[in-house]
Parts: structure tokens; sequence; C-alpha cells
């Protein structure tokens, strides 16, 4: 599963439209990028730009969808993405849907458009084209409420499925409690060990560094350890802050 199988491996989302974020988490060191159309202003077309950029900086380029829409999976893909990441996956019946949105008939009802960038523009052999598809693409859904992790079994189990990915934040608002609150954490180490049972990584996120490695160290395979946005802000701040202490 390139990257993700690679025990921790670590990645960032992308929320900023340009292409340089992508290039300085390049050389920062980071294994992947999940460039997000969920939570951020980033088009169909910029995603493209992003998704060409980290695969020339050697990255996995991830794309988390704004929904479980197979057009608009379908289009990320031909553009080029690794994989996708799908928000909001409750049951047995959403992953389904999800991995055949991913994956070319007779396993699932993605279109084909081998003239697209993914087909290196119809110049791909069309079963290299399919292949990728069927055989190389990443369908990860995210698990972020409790009946997602009552389901767990069954999505793990999904032919199609190559990953899991828990939604901690999104988890813990749809219990009403705080993310450190044992409930929480018990719901998100089962839905680790089902995964792992099933034989496919499964991944956290978290907006610190510390949570991100707690995480590593309680077994998930891989991380998206905070933002681009996130880490522009906390450097920002601390710089503003120490100056302004020195003037003082």
């Amino acid at each position: 599963m390139s990257a993700l199988s690679t025990p921790g491996s670590v990645g960032t989302w992308v929320k900023l439209p340009t292409i340089e974020s992508v290039q300085i988490l390049a050389h920062a060191g980071y294994d992947f990028v999940v460039i997000d159309l969920e939570h951020a202003p980033i088009d169909v077309r910029t995603a493209y730009q992003l998704i060409n950029t980290a695969t020339a900086e050697g990255l996995l380029a991830l794309v988390r969808v704004e929904e479980l829409r197979p057009a608009a999976i379908q289009r990320i893909l031909d553009a080029g993405a690794a994989g996708v990441l799908i928000p909001h996956v409750d049951t047995p019946e959403q992953a389904e849907l999800a991995a055949k949105s991913v994956r070319f008939p007779p396993f699932g009802i993605r279109g084909a458009g081998g003239t697209s960038r993914a087909g290196r523009w119809g110049t791909l052999p069309a079963a290299g084209y399919l292949a990728f598809g069927n055989d190389t693409a990443l369908c990860i859904p995210q698990l972020e409420s409790k009946l997602a992790i009552d389901n767990v079994e069954k999505i793990a189990a999904t032919e199609g499925v190559d990953a899991l990915f828990v939604g901690v934040a999104d988890l813990s608002l749809d219990m009403g409690k705080a993310l450190t609150d044992p409930e929480v954490v018990r719901l998100y180490l089962h839905a680790l060990d089902v995964a792992h049972q099933a034989g496919k990584p499964c991944g956290f996120a978290s907006g610190t560094a510390a949570g991100a490695k707690a995480a590593l160290d309680h077994g998930f395979d891989f991380v998206v350890a905070s933002s681009d946005t996130a880490m522009l802000v906390t450097e920002a701040s601390k710089v503003v802050s120490t100056v302004k202490a020195q003037d003082r």
C-alpha cells in the first residue's frame, strides 16, 4: 500500500490552494499529503495542480473528497491522485459504494477515462490505466461516528476497501464526549484492532505532533499530523510573540 504500508508514515492536510505548501512539506520530509476538499476552498482544478506537484516531489498524493459521490471520486482519480479519503462512511452499504466508485467494472462502477492524466493522456495502455484503478488506487473510508465504529467489522471486510481512517474529532462530537474520554479512546482503538484483524492499515488524525506520535505508539499505521494552515498559524504566532516580547 505504498507509503501507508510503511510503519510510522506521516502526512498532513493541505488546505491552502497553493503548490508552495506541497513543495515545502515534501522538503520537510513528509511521506504523504492529503489534499482537503472537504474543509478547504480547493476546487478540482487546484486539486489537480496540487496532485501534480506532490507526485513530482515524490509525495503520495491523497485527496479527501467532499462527500461520497462517485462522479467526484472519479474526477479526482483521473486527475492522478493515488487514492481518496471518503468522509462519513457509516455503513457497509456506504463502504461498498465507496469501493465501487474507485474501481472499474466488473469490480465497480467507475467510468473509464484513459485520455486523462491518470491514463497519461491516452498514451498509457488501457490495461495499465485499468490496473491502477482496480489494483493500486486507494479507497480509504473515514469512520467518524459511533455508528461507523459499530459497523467497523463489516466496513473493514468490504471488498475494495484498502485502509480505514478514524476521524476522532467528529467521532467525539458525534458522541458528545471529549477527545480523551475513555469511551472515545476505546472505540477508536477497537477500530484499529478490527482493521489489523482484516489485514488493513488504519490511520488517525491529530492536530499536534504529540498526538500523532501517541497514535503511532498505540499501533496506528499512518497519521495525518497537523495541517499547512495550522503550522503557519503556530509558527507565525510564535515569531510575533517572541519579537514583541523582546521589544518590551
